[in-house]
């Protein structure tokens, strides 16, 4: 019966699953600990790569309107994921949400969408992280085969003055303004992306090992990241040519999406791929001490200190260099150069936090989908296995090393440009439906204890699922295309499998 597709699993049964039994995952993590895993999974590739790369190619200097838009949408969403995470403080974010107030078939959904999310979002960042290191070690006269730096089939160039780099519609200016034809340049063409697939597979082995460990690694890089990001805002005000900011908004192209005001939109739905951080740490909320006070905390202390960090260096980048010359795998590092051959010295610190960043966001996302994984497992909904927890490290172990394993395939063949779609479309399809479910709970359960209380239901909710369906709405329709397949791939699965399998629907079958 269709009925059954939207059974919901009981507030009693969550809550007996986040009581330590000897074989769950260990609570280790404090308010500091969440919060710095938020910073560590939202503070990388948006600042890093993705900022340059939607200025350039979406919004120009008003890629600073977009940034304060996907904000917007996150701090709205993040008050939702508040009230669900001190509600139902177990591993799963999303998925145990809608699994609790939308029922099973829409809680598949949402769990499949989020292993879209986290899945392409760690190989979306090993490959940005690659970036920066082959730069980093180049500087110390260290060159990695150039044939193993990029994406499978990526095209790379020789350009006199920059290195190898692909293609893009602004290097082709650069070299027609100087006279040079592309195809008189050297070009290789990439077999895989080494370095890559190298970091994914160290900090899945960090993550087996145990969380606690990988905790205390992430606030290193935290630190890391977040003081010479305070370094970079702080010097490069001095360096504004605020000529550069003009026109702030560029004339729209003609194309929907390129510039104007539908060029913010889709520079706003592009960069969402960057907030996802704070749902991260909700799918740490098993191996949180006290995961009703400090899930909030460490969601929204995350999500605004990353807001405002954002903010900054999107206006400090674009008002030290041309927007027009972003569109590069290491936009912070060409802002450095604009300053001159004087603040040289900074170059080698930001790609170091460069690296250190996005092996903190790298790490959180692998640690979110074994866990997500874990938990489907659990209910039933996935094989077994999935659930095994290391009898020593207590770790999801089996999930790990397999999200590691595809995450690694991944990031070595595909540019980054499709996987960072990929992953904006599933975090706000994922975002969406928390919101969607705030309000349906609020309304069907209003009596249940809420630790934290989302303000203002149900406007706030209504303008954090409308906002992200908008962004949705921005995005090009082949990555609608890829979203759509991936659905179908896991609708097959669940009624296949997961249907017969689930625990609910066994239940239910065994009290008629």
């Amino acid at each position: 019966m269709a009925s059954k597709l939207f059974l919901t699993k009981s507030m009693t049964k969550l809550m007996e699953e986040t009581q330590d039994s000897g074989q769950g995952l260990k609570r280790a993590l404090t308010a500091t600990n969440l919060t710095t895993l938020g910073i560590g999974a939202i503070i990388g590739a948006g600042i890093f790569v993705l900022t340059g790369q939607a200025a350039a190619q979406y919004a120009g200097p008003a890629i600073v309107i977009s940034f304060i838009i996907s904000g917007l949408a996150c701090a709205f969403a993040g008050l939702c994921y508040a009230e669900f995470a001190s509600m139902i403080p177990i591993a799963g974010s999303a998925y145990t949400y809608a699994y609790a107030t939308l029922g099973e078939f829409l809680a598949w959904i949402i769990g499949w969408d989020l292993i879209l999310e986290y899945l392409f979002a760690a190989s979306t960042v090993s490959v940005g992280w690659s970036g920066y290191m082959v730069s980093f070690l180049k500087d110390f006269g260290i060159f990695l085969p150039t044939n193993l730096t990029a994406a499978t089939g990526t095209v790379l160039y020789d350009v006199p003055g920059v290195g190898w780099k692909p293609m893009t519609d602004g290097l082709m200016d650069q070299l027609a303004a100087g006279g040079i034809l592309p195809e008189s340049l050297n070009h290789v063409t990439s077999l895989i992306n080494m370095p890559a697939m190298f970091i994914v597979a160290l900090l899945s082995a960090l993550l087996i090992i145990g969380i606690r460990e990988s905790a205390n690694f992430n606030n290193v890089m935290v630190i890391v990241k977040v003081s010479v990001i305070i370094l970079f805002i702080a010097i490069g005000f001095a360096f504004i040519k605020t000529g550069n900011w003009h026109p702030f908004i560029p004339k729209n192209t003609g194309t929907w999406g390129q510039f104007g005001w539908s060029g913010i939109f889709r520079g706003a739905a592009v960069i969402f791929f960057a907030y996802i951080g704070f749902d991260a740490v909700s799918t740490a909320a098993q191996e949180a001490k006290n995961p009703q006070k400090h899930m909030p905390i460490g969601i929204l202390g995350s999500l605004g200190i990353s807001t405002i960090l954002y903010i900054l260096v999107a206006i400090v980048l674009t008002g030290i260099v041309s927007y027009t010359q972003l569109n590069v795998s290491d936009p912070v590092a060409v802002g450095v150069d604009a300053m001159g051959k004087s603040m040289f010295w900074l170059r080698p610190i930001i790609k170091i936090a460069a690296i250190a960043g996005l092996s903190s966001v790298i790490l959180v996302m692998l640690m979110g989908q074994p866990r997500i994984f874990f938990t489907m497992a659990k209910d039933g909904l996935l094989p077994p296995i999935f659930s095994k927890v290391h009898p020593k490290y207590k770790t999801p172990y089996v999930s790990t090393l397999l999200t590691g394993a595809v995450a690694m395939v991944i990031a070595g063949i595909l540019p980054i440009s499709i996987l960072g779609e990929l992953v904006s479309i599933g975090t706000l399809l994922a975002f969406a439906i928390v919101c969607i479910s705030i309000i349906f709970l609020r309304y069907k359960r209003p009596e249940l204890h809420r630790p934290f209380k989302t303000p203002w239901v149900p406007f706030i909710p209504i303008l954090g699922a409308g906002i992200c369906i908008l962004q949705m709405l921005s995005l090009p329709l082949d990555t609608w295309i890829r979203l759509i397949a991936w659905m179908a791939i896991g609708f097959v699965i669940y009624f296949t499998y997961g249907k017969r399998k689930s625990k609910i629907q066994l239940e239910s079958k065994s009290g008629n």
